[in-house]
C-alpha cells in the first residue's frame, strides 16, 4: 500500500509540473517556430526577428511558468508573487531559469499564502486593499532579493550538476539506456515527472544554443507505442486486437500516448518491446544528430514534423520508424509466444479493477442507487486534463446527450476537478492519487480508454435511473 501511496505522490508531483507547463505550451511552440524559422541556420534567416529568441526564452517563458505555478498554489495573488520572486532568479542567472521558475513560482506563492492565512480576520475594516497590495509588494521585494542572492545560485549549481551528468551520459553513448527508466515510468503515469521536470528544461537550454535538442524526443517518440499497437492489431486476441487499430489513430496522429498504456499493463512483458523500441529510436536520433526545436505536446507525429528544424527531417523520421519497427518485431514475438490469451488477462485485470473500486467505495459496487439518481455531473480526469480525459469525456458526452440526460460531462486534471462533481472517472493507476486529491467524490476506475466495461455499467445505470 505504501508503494501505491508513493506512486500517487509522484504522479501528483508530475501532474503539478504538467499544470505549470501545459497551459503555456502554445508559448513554447511559438518560441520554437521563431527559432526554427529565423535563426542563422533556420528556414528563413532574419537578423531582426532572431533577436526575439533570447529574450523570450530568458524572460517570457520562465515568467509564464512561474506565474502559472504560483496561481496553482494561491490564485492570481500567488501568480504575481511567483513572477516577482522568479525575476530575481532570471536577472542573477546566465542561463534560462526554467527549473528555477518551477521552484520559485510555487514557493513564492506558498509564502504569500501562509501570510494571508496568518492575517486572516485580523485586518481592520477599510484597510483590506492597502494591506493586501502593500503586503504583496513588500513580501515580493524580499522574495526577489532572496532569490537573486541565495536561491538562484543554489539552483544554478543544481542545474549545472544535472547538466554535467546528462552530458556525461551522452558522451559515453549510454543515452539510449534512459529508455529503461522512461517506458516503465510512462505506463505508471509518471512520465510528466521526467518530461516536464528534467528533459524539457534541459532541452530548452540546449535549443537556445544549438537551435534544437534531442532531449525533447527521449520520452515523447510515438514510434514505440505505434509498434506495440500494430503488434496487437496483427497478433493480439479478442478485445485487445479489436481496439488496437482505433488506438493507433488516437496515439500516433492525436498524440495521446495514454491510450496504449493499458495494452502494456495487460501484458507487462511487452514493456521489453517498448524499451527496445524507444532505445533504438534514441540511437537513431543520435546517429543523425537530430533534434526538435521545442517540446512536442501532444506527442503526435504532426507535432514532431512541425517542430523539426531544417536539415533534421531524415533523422527525426528515421528515429520514429526505427522505434516503430523494433517495437513491432519484439512485441509481435512476445504476443505470439504468450500462452495466456489477451481476453483472459483482460478479465483478470477487470476483476482487479473491481476490487480496487470496492475499496474506494466506487459507485458501481458500493454506492447507493439513490446516489446514481442524483448525478448531475461526471468528470473524466487524468494527469493533465487534456489527452485521455478529453477523449473519454467527448465520447461519453455524446452518448449522454443522445439519451437526453440532464448530466454535464467534462474533463479536468485530477487536482482541478470541481468539488461539487458527482462522479470522477480515472484510469485505475490514478485511483490512489484521485482518492487523495478529491476524497469526497465517488470514483469509477477504468482500464481501457476506448471501451471499458466499467464505463458501460456506469452509462447503463445512469440511463436506467434517470430516464
Amino acid at each position: 500500500m505504501e508503494k501505491k501511496s508513493f506512486r500517487a505522490r509522484m504522479q501528483a508531483f508530475g501532474g503539478f509540473l504538467t499544470a505549470m507547463v501545459i497551459p503555456n505550451m502554445g508559448a513554447f511552440i511559438a518560441w520554437g517556430f521563431i527559432t526554427a524559422l529565423f535563426i542563422d541556420t533556420g528556414w528563413m534567416p532574419n537578423k531582426n526577428f532572431s533577436q526575439l529568441v533570447g529574450p523570450m526564452s530568458t524572460y517570457m517563458l520562465p515568467l509564464l511558468i512561474a506565474f502559472m505555478g504560483g496561481k496553482l498554489v494561491h490564485g492570481d495573488r500567488g501568480g504575481v508573487a511567483g513572477a516577482i520572486g522568479t525575476i530575481g532568479l532570471i536577472i542573477g542567472a546566465e542561463i534560462p531559469m526554467f527549473l528555477g521558475a518551477m521552484v520559485m513560482g510555487p514557493l513564492s506563492a506558498w509564502v504569500i499564502k501562509k501570510f494571508d492565512g496568518f492575517i486572516d480576520d485580523k485586518v481592520p475594516t477599510g484597510f483590506e486593499m492597502i494591506i493586501s497590495n502593500f503586503s504583496l509588494g513588500i513580501i515580493g521585494l524580499l522574495l526577489c532579493l532572496c532569490s537573486y542572492s541565495f536561491i538562484g545560485p543554489a539552483i544554478l549549481q543544481a542545474n549545472h550538476f544535472l547538466t554535467v551528468v546528462i552530458q556525461a551520459i551522452v558522451k559515453t553513448g549510454a543515452l539510449p539506456l534512459v529508455a529503461v527508466l522512461n517506458e516503465p515510468a510512462k505506463v505508471l503515469f509518471l512520465n510528466n515527472v521526467i518530461d516536464q521536470g528534467i528533459y524539457y528544461p534541459l532541452g530548452m537550454q540546449q535549443a537556445l544554443s544549438a537551435g534544437k535538442s534531442v532531449y525533447f524526443m527521449l520520452a515523447s517518440n510515438p514510434g514505440a507505442g505505434l509498434g506495440l499497437l500494430l503488434a496487437y492489431s496483427f497478433f493480439g486476441k479478442g478485445q485487445a486486437k479489436r481496439t488496437a487499430p482505433g488506438a493507433i489513430i488516437i496515439h500516433f496522429l492525436g498524440g495521446i500516448h495514454e491510450i496504449y498504456f493499458p495494452y502494456v499493463l495487460m501484458k507487462p512483458i511487452t514493456i521489453l518491446g517498448m524499451i527496445a523500441g524507444s532505445a533504438s529510436g534514441i540511437v537513431t536520433f543520435s546517429l543523425f544528430n537530430a533534434g526538435l526545436v521545442a517540446g512536442p505536446s501532444p506527442g503526435s507525429i504532426f507535432s514532431y514534423l512541425a517542430l523539426t528544424p531544417k536539415g533534421n527531417f531524415v533523422g527525426v523520421i528515421a528515429g520514429v520508424l526505427v522505434a516503430t519497427g523494433v517495437s513491432f518485431l519484439v512485441n509481435s514475438f512476445l504476443l505470439k509466444t504468450s500462452k495466456a490469451t489477451d481476453d483472459e488477462q483482460l478479465e483478470e485485470a477487470m476483476e482487479s479493477s473491481k476490487a480496487m473500486k470496492q475499496e474506494g467505495k466506487d459507485i458501481l459496487e458500493g454506492a447507493e442507487k439513490t446516489a446514481i439518481k442524483e448525478v448531475k455531473s461526471v468528470v473524466f480526469a487524468c494527469d493533465a486534463g487534456l489527452g485521455s480525459s478529453a477523449m473519454g469525456a467527448s465520447n461519453f458526452r455524446k452518448r449522454i446527450q443522445k439519451e437526453g440526460l440532464d448530466i454535464t460531462v467534462e474533463n479536468y486534471a485530477i487536482e482541478k476537478v470541481p468539488a461539487d462533481t458527482d462522479i470522477m472517472v480515472v484510469h485505475e493507476n490514478l485511483f490512489d492519487r484521485a482518492k487523495t486529491a478529491k476524497p469526497g467524490i465517488q470514483i469509477v476506475t477504468i482500464k481501457n480508454f476506448l471501451k471499458d466495461p466499467n464505463i458501460e455499467e456506469l452509462f447503463e445505470e445512469l440511463v436506467k435511473n434517470q430516464k
